[in-house]
């Protein structure tokens, strides 16, 4: 499953096939040997510590642990880890910044990709378009009826964002045109670009009791972990919409089900869940008012092919000693 290229000086382990954009500018640099784990499939952990051994730089996605033993069978060579993704809790940073070793990371690229992404998401989960489709194949659709498949709109709606970072403030750009009434956003600090998208700064137990949609997209901290939880669903409103688009662990997923099937809360709809991919018999799948989709939030070609090159040169300039286009501060 490797692909080798040979005769350069500084060792480079790619965990994964990757577009075709990054592959060539590594390529094109010349000062890689390139060991390539040449799979659509994740490094099984035997071939990651193998592969990773002697290497200067490793090039890695978010389905790669690279961690405390990762980092030892590399050896001291070891110079620069460059992730493919806006995410890093794949990354062990304490043992990483321990060890000197530089971090280079793709945000900002993927903002616009999985914004688009969250409102397709929010809008298919509101107004019910998987069981639509579902319901035209199967022979369900019959004569009009005047409350069959009804769902709820945006317009004239309260929507809250749980993280207003990048990502976060991309969707709330794009759901206000559509009629949102208010756009509550909660965080640790209220942000001085909310006031683009007047948005209202509040408590996280206010932005949920007072939510029509409540949107996930803060990043995964012990803060967050675990943080919508069954006494965080029992106070959304029973018409409430849930969406995740940041990480599954930020989920209680039993929790989730149980709001769901109880009817305590109206549907949800995830990008992400725990684990990934989340078992074809799993619970959630069983409900026709949740809507999971496989991580796709920044798959768009053009985002992932900007992806591929950002991650090859992050991964050059750690190599070189020179400024990152995108380095994580450790």
């Amino acid at each position: 499953m490797y692909r080798m290229s040979t005769q350069q000086t500084l060792k480079v382990f790619v965990t994964r096939r990757i577009p075709q954009e990054g592959m060539q500018i590594l390529q094109k640099a010349g000062i890689c040997n390139l060991s390539v784990w040449d799979s659509d499939e994740p490094v099984p952990r035997a071939e990651l510590l193998q592969g990773v051994a002697g290497a200067h730089g490793l090039l890695c996605l978010l389905s790669d642990k690279i961690d405390a033993e990762v980092l030892d069978a590399a050896g001291p060579n070891l110079k620069v880890i460059s992730t493919l993704s806006v995410g890093f809790d794949h990354l062990a940073i304490d043992e990483i910044k321990k060890r000197g070793i530089r971090v280079g990371y793709t945000p900002d690229v993927l903002t616009d990709a999985t914004a688009e992404l969250t409102v397709a998401l929010l809008l298919a989960t509101c107004r019910r378009l998987p069981e639509g489709v579902e319901e035209v194949k199967n022979g369900g659709w019959s004569t009009w009826k005047p409350l069959w498949l009804c769902g709820y709109g945006l317009s004239g709606s309260t929507v809250g964002v749980i993280g207003l970072g990048r990502i976060g403030l991309a969707i709330a750009r794009r759901l206000k045109p559509f009629g949102v009434k208010r756009l509550l956003y909660t965080g640790r600090h209220p942000k001085p670009q909310a006031q683009e998208i007047d948005g209202e700064y509040v408590l996280l137990d206010t932005l949920v009791r007072e939510s029509d949609f409540v949107v996930v997209s803060c990043s995964l901290t012990p803060d967050t972990q675990g943080l919508c939880d069954k006494t965080f669903f029992s106070k959304m409103k029973k018409t409430a919409i849930f969406i995740n688009t940041s990480r599954g662990a930020v989920v209680n997923q039993e929790d989730l089900f149980g709001a769901l099937s109880s009817g305590q809360i109206a549907a949800a709809g995830l990008d992400v869940t725990t684990p990934e991919p989340l078992p074809t018999d799993h619970p959630l799948l069983t409900l026709k008012n949740c809507v999971v989709l496989p991580h796709i939030g920044s798959a768009t070609y053009s985002t992932r092919g900007v992806m591929s090159e950002l991650t090859a040169n992050n991964l050059l300039a750690g190599l070189t000693g020179s400024e990152m286009p995108t380095e994580l501060k450790l």
